[in-house]
């Protein structure tokens, strides 16, 4: 199964009264999005299922895919890895699964399943994280396919 991490583009500093979920994409965080949205494009496979935070950042990010999602109340702001987890039924899934979203969950998530040492990962905002499960001998391993930033593409 292959579980890909989308770090939502760079955002305002502040949403609308001071709420957190209407923060929206900077100009920068917009071709931020335009721009890894393009590459995704090119290599996700045909049927990955795409799942998206409800606040509003995420939602701009995912729509710059042009491709279907779901927006799941389990990816909110503060959510844990356990419920990303669940959500995208990892490792056992028969599926690509995208998941747009914030963090620290994003890092939280990644460094949990390839075993650091740290219990966080920095994710840059606008980029993606691919990771894989696999089975080796009967036991299961995650491989970092990838790790790609906006900024390089």
């Amino acid at each position: 199964m292959d579980l890909i991490f989308w770090r939502h583009a760079e955002a305002e500093d502040e949403g609308p009264d001071g709420d957190d979920m209407q923060r929206s994409l900077t100009p920068r965080g917009e071709k931020q999005a335009t721009r890894m949205a393009a590459w995704l494009d090119r290599q996700l496979p045909g049927g990955t299922r795409i799942v998206c935070s409800p606040a509003r950042r995420c939602e701009q990010t995912v729509l710059t895919l042009g491709r279907k999602y779901k927006v799941r109340a389990e990816l909110a702001p503060g959510a844990m890895p356990e419920e990303l987890l669940t959500l995208a039924q990892w490792p056992d899934g028969k599926m690509t699964v995208l998941v747009v979203g914030h963090q620290p969950m994003l890092g939280q998530t990644i460094a949990q399943l390839m075993g650091m040492q740290s219990s966080d990962c920095s994710v840059k905002k606008g980029a993606v994280w691919w990771l894989r499960s696999r089975d080796r001998e009967g036991a299961g391993q995650t491989l970092l396919v990838m790790a790609q930033s906006p900024e390089t593409l």
